[in-house]
């Protein structure tokens, strides 16, 4: 089992736990990488990821100016 980084939740990760098969995450729209963790990639259980995309989606999306 995995540790949500963001609300500490345990959840099942497919390519943490090793298992067969891809991740329950890869069925999810893709959004920007969750925040890395003293130094190494860390997850987000679903309800944090899912929350996460949702609200990616209603923020306003500001143009880059160089």
């Amino acid at each position: 089992m995995s540790s949500c980084s963001r609300c500490g939740a345990q959840f099942g990760c497919a390519m943490a736990d090793g298992t067969d098969g891809p991740c329950w995450c890869t069925e999810l729209p893709p959004v920007v990488a969750v925040p890395a963790q003293d130094g190494a990639a860390a997850c987000w259980c679903p309800a944090c990821l899912k929350a996460h995309i949702a609200a990616s989606k209603e923020a306003p999306v500001t143009p880059v100016r160089d």
